[in-house]
């Protein structure tokens, strides 16, 4: 992949957390990734490029100029990658979505929210210790394993779905829906709808 420098028309980034490599694919910690991918494919954005320590691409969505950024620093550094994005973008906080797996949502739920804890979450605490908490996250839902072990937590996350493709396709797919919503209605607006699905 060539190397890749953003346009300074970009208005929102969006990330997907994940980690690299083929052993990680089509697990609940890469259920961001998915989103991201999504996106680029219903918008037509470029195939993906090296950046800010990951696979980034350009384009527009629902008319807004939008970086897709998949950090590829694994999960636990994330926020080395979209630090890197969110300096060299000079965006707000408020500006930057980050679509991550929740295991405390059951699985097809999803959460719509600016700042907070990282609920355990690796990938958020290292995004929020180099930025703070003010970025929006869309949680999304894969339900919680039988013990709070850490262990048992880790390899639920990263093995395989439980659920069906069609169900995990029917995620991706409203998760990408409710970013849309965002760059269409802004936070509030996006987050009572989305919030308000699923109880």
């Amino acid at each position: 992949m060539a190397l890749f420098r953003p346009s300074p028309h970009v208005e929102r980034l969006v990330v997907g957390l994940g980690n690299p490599g083929s052993a990680y694919e089509g697990t609940p910690h890469n259920i961001g990734y998915r989103v991201v991918e999504e996106l680029a494919r219903r918008h037509g954005f470029p195939r993906a490029r090296r950046g800010f320590d990951g696979r980034v691409a350009e384009g527009s969505v629902r008319g807004r100029a939008v970086l897709l950024l998949q950090p590829t620093t694994f999960m636990n550094d994330s926020g080395r990658s979209v630090a890197a994005a969110v300096r060299a973008l000079k965006l707000p906080l408020g500006g930057v979505l980050v679509a991550h797996d929740h295991i405390d949502l059951q699985f097809g739920r999803l959460r719509l929210m600016e700042g907070g804890g990282s609920g355990g979450h690796n990938g958020l605490r290292s995004i929020t210790g180099l930025l703070g908490p003010g970025y929006v996250r869309l949680r999304i839902g894969v339900d919680r394993p039988p013990s709070t072990d850490p262990d048992v937590v880790a390899d639920y996350v990263l093995s395989p779905f439980r659920e069906s493709r069609a169900e995990v396709d029917g995620l991706v797919a409203a998760a990408a829906d409710a970013v849309e919503l965002w760059l269409d209605a802004g936070l509030e607006g996006a987050a009572n709808a989305v919030n308000r699905l699923g109880g």
